[in-house]
């Protein structure tokens, strides 16, 4: 019996493992698009900017919070509405969330390296207001495609969403046909 709760852990630690580290690619995709046109932009007016170290540990940080998140089912609500509802509420709870947290990150960093607590936040999404909105509106944007892959998977399984997305749109027999 032990046995048995033992391989069911390791393999619930490996499956976890798996989608934090997917979670961490996609995020770094979308956090390296962006800190490649930063990049770019501030290239072209002389200066010099690199990033790519701390997108890559921002990226594995934002997937581990964001497990976080999904292991308290947050964003729950509205599973019974229509998909783009769902969506967008999943997006916001862990925009949320990814904000809370690395706010507690940063003040503890800052902690650590003896920062005053404004410059800590200002690492969180900027340090002013039209900086923290479009940081908040790209990182919803971002959450979107992740909401809507985990709300289709709640509807037709996360198994039979990552074989349609990632080896086979053939039918799967396998897969209840749902009345329509």
């Amino acid at each position: 019996m032990a046995e048995h709760t033992s391989r069911k852990a390791v393999q619930k630690a490996v499956s976890e493992f798996k989608e934090m580290i997917a979670l961490a690619l996609y995020l770094y995709v979308c956090i390296g698009a962006l800190v490649l046109f930063k990049y770019t932009t501030l290239q072209q007016a002389g200066i010099g900017y690199e990033a790519w170290g701390i997108a890559a540990v921002k990226s594995l940080l934002l997937a581990k919070f964001m497990l976080v998140g999904r292991a308290m089912r947050l964003g729950k609500r509205l599973a019974e509405q229509p998909l783009i509802w769902p969506t967008l509420y999943r997006s916001l709870a862990f925009l949320i969330l990814l904000l809370i947290l690395t706010t507690f990150e940063e003040l503890f960093v800052g902690l650590l390296h003896h920062r005053p607590v404004v410059d800590s936040l200002a690492h969180v999404a900027g340090s002013t207001f039209l900086q923290v909105l479009s940081v908040c509106f790209i990182l919803f944007l971002i959450l979107i495609p992740y909401s809507a892959f985990a709300s289709l998977g709640e509807v037709l399984g996360e198994r039979e969403v990552v074989r349609l997305f990632f080896i086979s749109r053939s039918p799967d027999h396998s897969v209840r046909e749902r009345p329509a």
